[in-house]
C-alpha cells in the first residue's frame, strides 16, 4: 500500500512540520510505503493532480489549513472523479470540527482525522494495510477518526493525545523534513496554558513537552546543519521560565548562524531570563508577543490573563537591553472594543517603539470558543476561510476596513524599517501615531494605493504627495526633508533618479567639500573589495537653527554582503 502525505503551502519556503511527523510515526512495517509531496496554493490544480496520480497511490492524506481548504477540496473532488477507488484522508485544524455537511458535499472523502494526527492516522493506515479491500464494508472504529464505510459514516469518538511526545521519531534525523528551503518549523511542546477564546489552543488544556534530551538533540542537529531560520511553533514557548532559560542557553552555546523565532508571553520573563537575553547576538532571536488589546474589559471577555503593565515593562527591558527583534500583535474586532479604542491601543504599543506591530482582524476559527459565542456577542463573520469578523456591535465593516488599511500601511512602512522618522514626525503634527497613520491610510485608500503592491520608490513618492496635499508650506518643508532623509537611508539613490522632494543642488564650495570627503572615504576602504557610491543632499529645515546642511550618504557594496549605508553631515 502506498500513501502520499501532502499539503498546499501559502509560500514555497514554508516546509511542513506535520507531514514529516506523520511519516516518521507511520512506519513502513505497519503502514506500507509513505511518501511526502508538498505543493503551494499557487500551482495549477492540473499540475498537482498529475503529480499525485502519477505516483499511483492507494491513499492520499491531505493536511488542511485555513489558507488551503478551498483548493484542497477542489483536489479531493477531482481525484475522486479520476479514481473512485482512491482513499482520501483529511486532517489538520481546518477539518477537525466538521459536521455531516462535508461528507455530503465531498463524496470522495474516505476519512477525517481530528486533532493531533500521529496516532489516529497510524491506526487507520495500519488497518487498511493489514486488511483486504472487501473488509471496508464493516470497518473498525478508531478514536479521533471519522470514516465513510459504504453508505455509513462511522465516528470513532475522542481520545487523549499522546502523553509522551518522545515516541514520535525526530522528523529531522529520520530524513523526512525538507531542510533545503532555508526555513524550518520546530516545536518543543504542544498545548498552551492559556484559554484565549479566539485561539484553538484554548481547547488543549495541558501543555506537554518533549524531553530536554530530545529537544537538545533536535536543536543541535538543526544548528549543526546551519539552517538559516528556525521558527518555533510552541504557543507559549516560555510557559516554564526555567525550561525556556535552559533552551535559550543551549542555543547561545551551540548556535553558529541560525536565526530563531519564538512566540512568548512577555509577562512570564523573569529577571534571570532577562539578564540572559542580554547576551543574544544581533539578528539571532525574534520574539512574537501577543498583546491583542489594552482594554481591561476586552481582555476579560477573551480570557486573556497576561498583566499588561508587567508585559510592557518586560518589553521595554528587551528593547533597551537586548538585540532581540520584537514583533508585537494587536487584534481588531474583539468583543467590547470600538475603533477609537483600537486607535488608543495602537498609540499605546507604538509608544514602546517595537520593531514590528502586526494588526489583524480577529478570525472566528472552527472549534475556537469565540466562534461558538459569536451569536451571543453579536459578532458577524465571513463563513468562508479565513473567517474574519465583518462587523461587531462596536465596529462596523467600514471601521474594520479602516483598521485593515492602517495595518497594511504599517506593513509597508514601519514594519519594513522604512519611513520611521517621517511617521514619528507626522505623529507630532497629528498628536498621536495612530491618528497620523489613520490619516495616511485614508489618503492611501482614497487614491487606490492599497489595492496593488508598490515599489519602494513609489511608496516614498506617495508619502511625499500626502505631505504636499495635507500640510501648509510652513510645515511642508521640514516634513519633506525628513522624508528625503528616510529614503536616502533606505536604499541607494542616484543623482538622476531622485524624487522631486530632494534638493541636490550644491554650490561650487559644497561640491568641492563633497569630493574631498568621498576621496577620503575611498582611501579608508581601499583594498577591501568594497564599491562606494554616494549622494549629497541639501537640508535647510532638519536642525533647530534652520541652517543649510549638506548630508552625504555613502552606499557601500561588496560581493556576498548586504549593502551598508552611512550618513555624514558636512561641516561647512
Amino acid at each position: 500500500m502506498k500513501t502520499i502525505l501532502t499539503t498546499l503551502h501559502s509560500k514555497y519556503i514554508h516546509p511542513s512540520l506535520a507531514l514529516p511527523y506523520l511519516a516518521a510515526y507511520c512506519t513502513p512495517q505497519e503502514c506500507g510505503t509513505i511518501i511526502i509531496s508538498e505543493f503551494t496554493i499557487h500551482e495549477p490544480r492540473e499540475n498537482i493532480l498529475a503529480v499525485l496520480i502519477d505516483e499511483n497511490p492507494d491513499v492520499i492524506a491531505f493536511s488542511v489549513y485555513i489558507w488551503n481548504r478551498s483548493a484542497t477540496m477542489e483536489l479531493v473532488d477531482a481525484l475522486h472523479t479520476i479514481n473512485p477507488q482512491l482513499r482520501i484522508v483529511l486532517g489538520g485544524p481546518e477539518v477537525s470540527f466538521e459536521d455531516a455537511t462535508i461528507w455530503q458535499q465531498h463524496c470522495g472523502i474516505t476519512a477525517i482525522v481530528r486533532g493531533e494526527g500521529e496516532q489516529p492516522l497510524q491506526e487507520l493506515l495500519h488497518q487498511w494495510y493489514t486488511s483486504s479491500r472487501e473488509d471496508d464494508t464493516t470497518g473498525t472504529a478508531i478514536a479521533r477518526v471519522t470514516q465513510r464505510v459504504g453508505d455509513n459514516i462511522i465516528d470513532g469518538g475522542d481520545s487523549e493525545p499522546l502523553e509522551n511526545l518522545d515516541i514520535i521519531p525526530s522528523p529531522f534525523q529520520s530524513g523526512f523534513m525538507d531542510c533545503q528551503r532555508g526555513f524550518v518549523y520546530y516545536e518543543t511542546s504542544r498545548g498552551c496554558p492559556y484559554r484565549c477564546v479566539f485561539c484553538m489552543s484554548a481547547l488543549d488544556v495541558r501543555v506537554r513537552s518533549f524531553s530536554m534530551a530530545r529537544i537538545e538533540q533536535d536543536l543541535l542537529w538543526l544548528m549543526q546543519h546551519d539552517i538559516p531560520k528556525i521558527k518555533l511553533v510552541d504557543r507559549t514557548f516560555n510557559y516554564d521560565a526555567a525550561r525556556a532559560r535552559h533552551i535559550f542557553s543551549f542555543i547561545l552555546q551551540h548556535n553558529r548562524c541560525s536565526h530563531f523565532h519564538f512566540e512568548i508571553g512577555a509577562h512570564l520573563l523573569d529577571d534571570a531570563t532577562l539578564k540572559l537575553l542580554r547576551q543574544v547576538p544581533e539578528d539571532t532571536f525574534q520574539f512574537e508577543i501577543g498583546v491583542q488589546s489594552i482594554l481591561p474589559q476586552t481582555l476579560k471577555l477573551i480570557k486573556r490573563t497576561a498583566p499588561l503593565q508587567l508585559l510592557e515593562h518586560n518589553v521595554r527591558q528587551l528593547l533597551q537591553h537586548s538585540n532581540i527583534h520584537l514583533h508585537l500583535d494587536l487584534i481588531a474586532g474583539l468583543p467590547g472594543e470600538n475603533f477609537t479604542q483600537m486607535l488608543r491601543g495602537i498609540d499605546h504599543i507604538m509608544a514602546l517603539q517595537p520593531d514590528h506591530l502586526q494588526i489583524e482582524t480577529v478570525k472566528l476559527l472552527p472549534g475556537a470558543p469565540l466562534r461558538r459565542q459569536a451569536a451571543t456577542l453579536g459578532i458577524f463573520f465571513d463563513p468562508n476561510p479565513p473567517y474574519q469578523a465583518l462587523r461587531t456591535p462596536e465596529m462596523s465593516f467600514t471601521d474594520l476596513e479602516r483598521v485593515r488599511s492602517i495595518s497594511r500601511l504599517l506593513d509597508i512602512t514601519w514594519n519594513n524599517n522604512r519611513a520611521r522618522n517621517i511617521l514619528t514626525e507626522l505623529a507630532k503634527h497629528y498628536g498621536s501615531s495612530a491618528t497620523a497613520i489613520a490619516a495616511l491610510a485614508e489618503f492611501w485608500q482614497r487614491t487606490g494605493l492599497l489595492r496593488f503592491p508598490l515599489a519602494q520608490k513609489e511608496i516614498f513618492e506617495q508619502l511625499g504627495h500626502f505631505i504636499q496635499q495635507s500640510f501648509s508650506p510652513a510645515d511642508r518643508g521640514r516634513l519633506l526633508e525628513v522624508l528625503a532623509r528616510d529614503f536616502a537611508l533606505t536604499e541607494r539613490i542616484t543623482m538622476n533618479n531622485t524624487p522631486s522632494f530632494f534638493n541636490t543642488e550644491l554650490s561650487a564650495t559644497e561640491q568641492l567639500a563633497v569630493k574631498a570627503q568621498c576621496k577620503q572615504r575611498l582611501e579608508q576602504i581601499k583594498g577591501q573589495g568594497i564599491k562606494l557610491q554616494h549622494l549629497a543632499v541639501c537640508f535647510e529645515h532638519l536642525n533647530a537653527s534652520a541652517k543649510r546642511q549638506i548630508h552625504l550618504f555613502y552606499y557601500l557594496t561588496a560581493t556576498g554582503r548586504k549593502m551598508e549605508i552611512e550618513e555624514q553631515v558636512l561641516a561647512l
